[in-house]
């Protein structure tokens, strides 16, 4: 269960920190996630519902999905969790701003990156919904494969990987921290190279996709995929992006680009250099706007937060975890923020 600083010595020290929002992507999900908040907070309720009917009947269908009570449902099939993920992260986003917490940076990891960039206004709600009814149509025809997490830094596990399988499009999916990478690809393929990886001693365990996302398998997906996006009216952002895909700020002319989004598909994720990168700009609250710590895990081993320098607040717990109670606990610390300036306008 994630684990919530109440220690009020803490809240001064974040108060002069920039925020930084992180978007979590295919991975973190899990049946429930962020339901109790729904049930609870009609703000957030009422912008999750918008999304579901501006996606029609499909919307429908992964509601009846997220709220039932059937754990045979695909949670992982990214037809399902893709849209799931991209509406908790956004919903959360909106409400924390409507709260007056409003971030300096948005980082998001995979479709998180697509929920950044309709928080900062590269497109709106309404073309959001219809972007992601085109990503769950190209994934339907994708090839099988996944994603394997791997214990070990993105050098040793790609020395695992035998040539015939990177012919094949198994490569490193995404760097997330020194010694956390993820292997993408084929379904053959991968199942081999975590057999040979576990042989070597290294831990591996599957990341919950059934899609070989950030691999050259969804090239073809991903070509589809510009497309659609190419439909959508697309605006510079009026807030920074940390792309984890380039591991620097989103340009306005990459954001108006629908390669720049619809790529992302089928690159590398470099979250790790990304985060580095942005703490090399500064102090920073870290902000995980969605289920689990999947994002703000890796945060906290950074040497810059380990220092105090730099926070992570989680705002939604892993499965099994108290929602309420960890929502509770984050807003209350990141209010906190505000205190400066209130006191500064009174």
């Amino acid at each position: 269960m994630t684990q919530q600083p109440h220690d009020a010595r803490e809240i001064p020290a974040m108060a002069h920190r920039r925020v930084a929002l992180l978007l979590p992507g295919q991975g973190a999900q899990h049946a429930g996630m962020a339901v109790p908040l729904y049930e609870h907070d009609h703000t957030f309720a009422a912008i999750v519902e918008d999304f579901f009917d501006l996606m029609g009947e499909e919307g429908s269908r992964i509601r009846a999905d997220w709220l039932g009570s059937d754990p045979q449902l695909p949670v992982d099939d990214g037809r399902r969790a893709q849209p799931l993920l991209f509406v908790i992260g956004y919903a959360i986003g909106r409400v924390l701003e409507r709260r007056g917490i409003r971030p300096d940076v948005l980082l998001g990891h995979s479709v998180g990156e697509l929920a950044a960039a309709c928080l900062a206004g590269v497109f709106d709600l309404e073309s959001a919904a219809r972007i992601m009814l085109a990503r769950s149509r190209v994934l339907a025809t994708a090839p099988p494969g996944g994603m394997l997490a791997v214990a070990a830094a993105p050098e040793r596990v790609e020395s695992g990987i035998a040539p015939e399988w990177a012919e094949r499009g198994v490569v490193v999916g995404a760097v997330n921290a020194p010694a956390q990478t993820v292997l993408a690809g084929p379904e053959a393929e991968l199942a081999l190279a975590a057999a040979a990886l576990s042989e070597a001693g290294l831990v591996v365990r599957r990341v919950r996709a059934r899609e070989p996302f950030h691999s050259p398998v969804l090239d073809e997906a991903a070509l589809d995929f510009e497309k659609a996006v190419a439909a959508e009216t697309l605006n510079p952002p009026r807030v920074e992006i940390r792309s984890a895909r380039t591991a620097r700020t989103v340009r306005p002319e990459e954001a108006v680009d629908p390669a720049f989004w619809a790529r992302q598909m089928a690159e590398p994720i470099l979250y790790w250099p990304a985060l580095g990168a942005l703490l090399d700009d500064g102090a920073f609250t870290f902000v995980e706007a969605g289920p689990g710590r999947s994002l703000s895990a890796p945060a906290r081993r950074h040497p810059a937060v380990r220092s105090g320098r730099s926070g992570v607040v989680c705002t939604l717990p892993a499965e099994g975890g108290d929602c309420l109670r960890v929502w509770n606990a984050a807003t209350e610390q990141l209010g906190a923020l505000l205190a400066p300036e209130a006191m500064a306008s009174g």
